[in-house]
């Protein structure tokens, strides 16, 4: 041939370019196949709900009223502020009277254990009922006895930190996670006791009766630990 340009060379160069079309052709698909990297997982309190920097500002924690005691308190909105602030309401009707140091809220994470159930102020999923008085024997046995017909009223999604180990009497929380369907079954029934006559908070019940008491030891038994 011509130029010194011979049959193998052409032979050898077309055999090149076709193998560098096919490794070409191969690479987007290659890449398409790459598992995509997963997003870090946000931070949690100990009940899986998401923690939060501060509140009342690019939060899901506000500062939001207790209807009835006259109260405030820093929790998350929607669905968990119904639960609590009904446990926060029977609480003071029907145990012991409130006053605004009787109540906290949302703290940050930095003053809490962040492996205890106390870490769950922090997602604004609990709040503390007498702070000071978070040591085992601080509830007389009928004040017990409400506070378990609480309890049950909540299903199960509220947990006393009395139960806990160690104790903590003086903290109530979310004890299922964000995507827990009981979580907004319960707060609707709240809601709608709240609307009528004769039900929900500010209703004084009888936790002897025989139907409370025994929802109420049933859920105990649950909780143990």
């Amino acid at each position: 041939m011509q130029n010194g340009v011979t049959r193998r060379t052409v032979i050898q160069s077309a055999a090149v370019v076709g193998l560098a079309a096919a490794v070409g052709s191969l690479t987007p698909a290659t890449a398409l196949a790459a598992p995509a990297k997963q997003a870090k997982k946000a931070p949690a309190s100990a009940n899986g709900w998401s923690l939060e920097k501060e509140a009342n500002h690019v939060s899901t924690v506000w500062t939001r009223p207790v209807a009835g005691p006259g109260l405030n308190v820093d929790v998350r909105i929607g669905d968990v502020e119904a639960i609590l602030v009904h446990v926060i309401r029977r609480f003071h009707y029907e145990i012991e009277q409130l006053d605004a140091v009787d109540l906290a809220g949302w703290q940050q994470i930095g003053a809490l254990d962040k492996n205890r159930p106390e870490s769950n102020l922090a997602s604004g999923t609990a709040v503390r009922i007498r702070p000071g008085a978070s040591a085992k024997g601080g509830l007389f046995p009928l004040q017990e006895m409400t506070l378990r017909d609480v309890l049950a009223d909540c299903e199960g999604v509220v947990r006393w930190g009395g139960d806990d180990s160690p104790v903590d009497e003086s903290l109530f929380y979310i004890d299922a996670g964000p995507d827990d369907e009981r979580v907004s079954a319960v707060a609707q029934k709240l809601r709608d006791w709240n609307g009528t006559p004769g039900a929900g908070a500010g209703v004084i019940m009888d936790p002897k009766s025989a139907k409370r008491s025994a929802a109420a030891e049933k859920l105990a038994q649950r909780q143990a630990r």
